[in-house]
């Protein structure tokens, strides 16, 4: 495997291989990356400012659609209103928690780059099938660990110090997505890597031996191609999918406490999808629903039963609404 080579200790190059010519995409990437400055401090600041853009990028179409009425009618709590009071406290909080807690988490992320052995300013680029597949991986296994863990926070002590301060609001609203305590922060933002890591760790291990290629069909046009001599290198994760993973992480968890549930939502297409709808009950009732992504660990342990119950009588109350306005 192509491992990143650095020139000295504050100067790193490109690896790309023999006959190959970069891509517009690979080569901005080699760019923005390559130089004199420190790598783990420049990573940091790139992935943090790639957050920030992301996350206010997602959250700001939301906060103009609270000015137009026409949208009001598919709020899930319409009744409740963010004052500008409200709304200025959890900006504040949410922007010193970014940059206090979570940029020096970042800072940690070169160090475990290199430690899982992840393509960093390698070519070429994963295949887009590798970076989707890499991405339900990642979503599926961060949804199992945000359960758990976030279930465990209802529990008594972690809940009355940690956890109540997510729960301010019953009525969810974008930025409030990372309202929360310094070590809600830590614990549940671990999630985030779980994927990567045990990603990084299998595609060390024998299962990407260069023989496994000779499996061909799905496996062969999933992995990017087994044939090119630098086709073995293409099963490890590379640092622009974690960037990929990251954009679509935060675009979820602000979808989730936006507080909108629209006609063209995922869930009702997805069954299995969790969404504003699903995530919105959890801060109105304080319990169930603790899935991020999916809906199936509820489920299976019956901690959506309140969340059906409580559908099925908004449901009733709107069909009989329906049939008095009918009446009259």
């Amino acid at each position: 495997m192509l491992n990143l080579t650095t020139l000295s200790t504050n100067t790193v190059k490109p690896v790309i291989p023999d006959g190959y010519s970069p891509n517009a995409l690979e080569q901005l990437w080699f760019n923005i990356f390559s130089g004199d400055m420190n790598p783990t401090i420049k990573l940091a600041l790139i992935l943090f400012a790639w957050h920030e853009f992301v996350f206010y990028s997602r959250f700001f179409p939301y906060l103009i659609l609270d000015q137009i009425p026409y949208f009001r009618q598919y709020k899930i709590q319409a009744d409740k209103q963010v004052s500008n009071e409200t709304l200025l406290k959890v900006t504040r909080h949410v922007s010193i928690s970014q940059i206090t807690t979570q940029l020096p988490m970042m800072i940690l992320f070169k160090p475990i780059v290199e430690t899982l052995g992840m393509r960093f300013l390698e070519a070429p680029f994963p295949s887009v099938p590798l970076i989707v597949l890499q991405n339900v991986f990642f979503m599926l296994a961060e949804d199992t660990y945000h359960y758990w863990g976030h279930r465990a926070l209802h529990w008594g002590w972690l809940y009355k110090n940690i956890h109540k301060q997510h729960h301010e609001y019953q009525a969810t609203f974008g930025i409030a997505a990372e309202y929360a305590s310094v070590a809600e922060v830590l614990i549940l933002g671990i999630g985030f890597f779980i994927g990567p890591v045990i990603w990084s760790l299998f595609s060390m291990g024998a299962w990407v031996a260069g023989d496994a290629c000779d499996a061909g069909g799905m496996l062969q046009w999933v992995l990017g191609g087994c044939g090119g001599h630098y086709a073995s290198s293409q099963y490890s994760l590379h640092v622009f999918t974690v960037f990929m993973w990251l954009a679509l992480r935060l675009v979820l968890t602000v979808d989730n406490h936006c507080g909108y549930d629209f006609p063209w939502s995922i869930r009702h297409f997805f069954p299995v999808w969790a969404g504003a709808d699903w995530h919105d009950y959890h801060h109105l009732a304080f319990i169930g629903n603790y899935g991020s992504t999916f809906r199936y660990w509820d489920w299976i342990c019956g901690t959506d039963v309140g969340y059906i119950k409580h559908t099925a009588k908004k449901a009733e109350m709107l069909q009989r609404s329906g049939g008095a306005k009918k009446t009259n």
